[in-house]
């Protein structure tokens, strides 16, 4: 490696360096630690376990991000003063030392910013995903178990776990419903874009004559929530009711009579399990599945009624947004929030879904940027 090279490389760090300070804005997280370490050192802290976690959590994050900041910035200064030693020497071994600490430190630059592309308030948490058609029956059903298979593969390769916790057959082919969580890390970061209405354009397998056909299906996803948050719901609220799995899902779900469906009164949002091997697990999954929806719905309510500081084209949340099209007669999937076109369809639906959530996160985290300039 040349050394004008590295010194073209420390300049363009030195420039990402300051633009994670201002980002992040490194300084507010160091008063917020320093306020949230007084919190965890008070005598009544541990009196709400529930609320200690959440904080030490949020404690423990930001303390990782600034420890990881500085450790970057204090490296840098580092190279920056082997490179002025080296420029003046002719000794080829300080030119080899120079070159290998700053691969290093450029692995760990670029470790950095990947972990801040995903430092959403929920990102780091697992994904509770929900697929349904829209109308057109045995089409969007099909359509529908398609992107079904489309997220499954994308969890495989990403070696994530996929729980499906319901699932509703379609009349013909395909499905009505599924509902599945998704574990792993950064989960809900990675397929939170997700959320929308994914459209098909194909020449149609269940049609004789072979015609085009256009289908739709809705995506939504939600964080899973352990003790992230806190959100009052009173047992009177709920109505539980515990069911047969009947053959909806064949080799997806255990076949029990242990099946949970839980509503919630107030708001009418209903979670289901039929997956657990009891009904206490199933009661589990599906107050967790619950607890998500709801959120949602609140936050929803007040996204309406609040004007967003930052009006993201990267998954707004809003259910009815037609957020991408895949057309099989022309080979290529389209975004339309970035405008990224993508050829080869079929490694799309294999799960090969990289190229797109990654634009995704990049575009996302540049609105962040504009937001705050």
């Amino acid at each position: 490696m040349e050394l004008y090279e590295i010194k073209n490389g420390l300049n363009k760090a030195h420039l990402l360096i300051e633009e994670f300070y201002r980002s992040i804005d490194i300084e507010s997280y160091r008063r917020e630690i320093e306020g949230l370490t007084i919190v965890t050192e008070q005598d009544n802290f541990w009196d709400d376990a529930n609320k200690a976690k959440i904080t030490y959590d949020k404690l423990n994050k930001m303390k990782k991000i600034v420890d990881q900041y500085d450790l970057l910035a204090a490296t840098l200064n580092n190279l920056d003063e082997t490179y002025e030693l080296v420029k003046s020497s002719e000794e080829v071994e300080f030119l080899e030392i120079l070159e290998s600490d700053y691969l290093k430190f450029q692995e760990d630059l670029d470790k950095f910013e990947k972990m801040m592309l995903l430092s959403g308030e929920h990102d780091n948490l697992n994904a509770i995903v929900e697929i349904h058609p829209g109308a057109g029956g045995t089409e969007s059903q099909d359509w529908a178990e398609m992107l079904f298979r489309m997220y499954q593969r994308y969890a495989s390769r990403k070696d994530w776990k996929v729980e499906v916790l319901d699932y509703l057959d379609g009349d013909v082919a395909g499905i009505k419903s599924v509902t599945m969580l998704i574990k792993g890390d950064d989960v809900y970061g990675h397929l939170k874009a997700e959320k929308g209405v994914h459209r098909l354009v194909r020449l149609s397998p269940f049609d004789s004559a072979k015609r085009r056909h256009t289908s739709f299906a809705s995506v939504d996803v939600m964080p899973e929530f352990n003790n992230e948050i806190e959100i009052d719901i009173k047992n009177e609220d709920l109505k539980i009711d515990t069911y047969r799995a009947s053959g909806a899902g064949g080799q997806h779900i255990n076949k029990t009579d242990s099946a949970v469906r839980i509503t919630h009164i107030p708001t009418g949002i209903v979670a289901a399990s039929q997956d657990g091997r009891s009904q206490h697990d199933n009661k589990d999954k599906a107050m967790k599945a619950l607890i998500a929806r709801i959120y949602d719905y609140y936050q929803q309510q007040q996204d309406q009624q609040v004007e967003s500081e930052r009006k993201s084209k990267v998954g707004t949340g809003d259910r009815a947004e037609k957020i991408r099209t895949y057309n099989y007669p022309q080979n290529r999937v389209t975004d339309h929030r970035i405008g990224l076109t993508i050829q080869q369809l079929d490694r799309i639906i294999e799960g090969k879904l990289d190229d797109i959530i990654t634009a995704l996160i990049n575009e996302d985290q540049r609105l962040k940027l504009e937001g705050q300039n």
